[in-house]
């Protein structure tokens, strides 16, 4: 009875836990969306808002966004345009995030 008990816990702590990742994601996603109205900075760029989720890095974030491959110039512009100090970011910050047109 115990062993069902644990397993039926595992499960549904488990299923919790990939709905939170995924609600994570579709945040992200959905704050870039959100801001239609997208920043020009440099030239012709265009830069959306992003609020980093737990989890994410710039990494992640530009591998969202970055054509071809281009993830770690995309990662050079964003800590660039952010004026960041390294490529280490906390969960809240605000970033801008350049956006394919």
């Amino acid at each position: 009875m115990k062993a069902r008990q644990a397993k039926r816990l595992a499960r549904t702590s488990l299923s919790v836990s990939l709905l939170v990742v995924i609600g994570a994601g579709f945040s992200t996603i959905s704050a870039a969306s959100d801001n239609a109205d997208a920043t020009t900075l440099k030239g012709e760029s265009k830069y959306v808002q992003v609020v980093v989720t737990p989890g994410e890095s710039l990494w992640s974030i530009a591998a969202m966004v970055a054509g071809n491959g281009q993830i770690a110039s995309v990662v050079a512009d964003i800590v660039e345009v952010n004026r960041l100090k390294s490529a280490d970011v906390a969960a809240g910050v605000k970033l801008l995030v350049p956006v394919n047109s």
